[in-house]
């Protein structure tokens, strides 16, 4: 019985030990992310850069995935739906242009990740996502994390979010063969659109649309991405 305890004394300090370490470990991780793949794949911007940095982004995907979490891929959050891998997640959101007084209205919620890294940059983020499960648990992870300027609905992102609108950046995160005319007409003159236009079952081209003062559309396209589909009336 002695032998018993005196194992347990000298292990106890080594399991309490272990959660500090996992910490800086994610920490360690989310650095290297930070400067191999988005800095150094070219995302300049400060604000993008500081908003990815404090983001724990481990506790926005499933436990088994956590070791995976700061890797440049997307990760499976379950109903068929990723976290989006993010580089692709700083591209999008570098491009948009964003200003502390921005209203941004985010299509397809998923695991959060991309209304956190909005709203550690803008006044308020407008979040839809048409599965209600995935709404229901980014809408309390987000809260848990202190992200108090995010509000997320369960609805069809294609129809925007008409109440709150305009808005001065939209980001669409799922592909979409067309752009949906509610979200067009919910965007400000001189408001920043990007989504992943084009097929929806296999490759799209990240697409941003800035809309003049007149209500006309300038479409730039910035290269190739792969996204899941839009679902609901982006379907028929």
């Amino acid at each position: 019985m002695l032998i018993r305890i005196f194992i347990l004394a000298l292990l106890l300090p080594l399991l309490f030990a272990s959660a500090p370490l996992a910490a800086e470990s994610y920490e360690k991780q989310r650095q290297i992310m930070l400067q191999r793949d988005i800095a150094g794949r070219g995302i300049r911007d400060p604000q993008v850069l500081a908003a990815m940095a404090r983001i724990p982004r481990h506790l926005l995907v499933a436990e088994r995935y956590r070791h995976d979490a700061y890797a440049d891929h997307p990760l499976p959050i379950g109903e068929g739906q990723t976290i989006s891998q993010p580089y692709v997640v700083a591209l999008m959101t570098e491009a948009l242009r964003l200003q502390p007084t921005d209203r941004v209205l985010e299509i397809g919620t998923g695991s959060g990740y991309q209304a956190a890294v909005l709203a550690g940059i803008v006044k308020e983020v407008r979040s839809i996502e048409i599965r209600q499960s995935l709404a229901l648990a980014a809408a309390a992870k987000l809260k848990e994390l202190g992200y108090n300027n995010v509000t997320v609905k369960y609805g069809d992102g294609y129809f925007g979010w008409e109440e709150a609108a305009p808005f001065d950046a939209i980001i669409i995160t799922a592909a979409v063969n067309h752009i949906p005319p509610p979200l067009i007409k919910q965007l400000k003159a001189g408001g920043r659109m990007i989504l992943p236009l084009g097929s929806t079952v296999f490759s799209q081209t990240l697409t941003l649309v800035t809309k003049d003062q007149q209500g006309e559309l300038e479409v730039e396209q910035l290269g190739g991405v792969s996204f899941v589909p839009m679902t609901g009336e982006a379907e028929k």
